[in-house]
């Protein structure tokens, strides 16, 4: 929804970017590359992967999961701030959208740390659950179909350890979830699931207003 900070006027984001961002050549050359596609819209900003990556060294993340992938430059983010033996599961239903992913994971070295599943997302993670996964998880981040948030969040929920976090996006949805006037469904399971976060006494959890929101959720022990 938003490749950049939302609300951010033009100058104070440009200087944001020259003295905060330190972005991979190789993590630069697939954002370029995803800007030329048609629904370059979806990328993350590269500020919201640079502070994704700190979080999961801040928690020595090992394993890891990401629900919705587009072209892959959240996913080699992290792949790149991962140790050796670290692994992402990698949910996403778009072979043509992956390929160009795949591309650049291989180019960075990176893509035997990825097990791409190419299937709706409730279905892998059903999976996950059912081969008895929960609980094994460092770090989840959610990036996919709005309708299907709250599903997504209930299974990583269950699917990350006590003390591992879940990153969630586009929470603020480019404003709408602030407009009265915005009933689409999108917009409204989107506030639905900010407010039962908000009350969620499962979890401790806090708003970062980046890119387009990212709501960060740590699975209470």
């Amino acid at each position: 929804m938003a490749n950049k900070t939302f609300g951010m006027e033009r100058n104070l984001y440009e200087y944001f970017q020259s003295i905060a961002l330190r972005e991979p050549e190789i993590l630069t050359q697939l954002r370029q590359e995803t800007a030329k596609h048609p629904m370059a819209n979806m990328q993350i900003a590269p500020e919201q992967g640079q502070f994704m990556t700190l979080l999961v060294q801040l928690m020595g993340a090992k394993k890891t999961l990401e629900i919705g992938v587009f072209t892959g430059y959240s996913t080699l983010a992290i792949a790149l701030a991962l140790p050796p033996e670290g692994t992402i599961v990698a949910c996403d239903i778009s072979e043509e959208y992956t390929a160009i992913a795949r591309r650049y994971w291989e180019k960075a070295g990176v893509i035997h740390k990825i097990d791409l599943r190419i299937a709706p997302a409730i279905e892998t993670l059903e999976q996950l659950i059912a081969q008895g996964q929960v609980n094994t998880f460092d770090f989840a981040f959610i990036d996919a179909d709005k309708s299907n948030y709250d599903n997504y969040y209930e299974q990583a929920l269950q699917l990350v350890r006590p003390g591992g976090l879940i990153a969630i996006d586009n929470v603020f949805w480019g404003g709408k979830v602030a407009d009265p006037d915005a009933t689409d469904n999108r917009t409204q399971v989107i506030r639905r699931l900010n407010q039962k976060i908000h009350q969620d006494d499962r979890v401790t959890m806090s708003l970062v207003p980046i890119a387009d929101g990212l709501t960060l959720v740590r699975k209470r022990g």
